[in-house]
Order: structure tokens, then C-alpha cells, then sequence
């Protein structure tokens, strides 16, 4: 460890920089949102085939 005091750069451009990540965070979620829609759908048209193959006269 060193008992040198020295100075610390601040970088203020990471402020900037927060902000324009926001935009590719709505897209994830708008498309998370999509996937999670379709697979939905593709469990509910599953079951629904599992539902029509299924021997009722047992």
C-alpha cells in the first residue's frame, strides 16, 4: 500500500453516458415481454394438443 496521497480522476461523462443507456433497456423489456407472450402461447397451444390426444375413455 502506498501512503502517497494521490488525486482521483473523475470521469464526468459517465453521467451522459447513463442516460443513453436507458433506451436499450425498454427494448429488453419490450422484447422479453414479446418472448415471454409467445411462449405463453406456444404452452397454451401444447396443452391444448396434449388435451385433444388424450384418451377420455379410459
Amino acid at each position: 500500500m502506498s501512503t502517497d496521497k494521490e488525486d482521483l480522476v473523475v470521469d464526468d461523462d459517465i453521467a451522459t453516458e447513463e442516460a443513453d443507456d436507458d433506451v436499450p433497456v425498454e427494448v429488453a423489456k419490450t422484447n422479453l415481454s414479446k418472448r415471454r407472450t409467445i411462449d405463453n402461447l406456444l404452452e397454451e397451444r401444447r396443452l391444448q394438443k396434449q388435451l385433444a390426444d388424450y384418451d377420455f375413455d379410459l
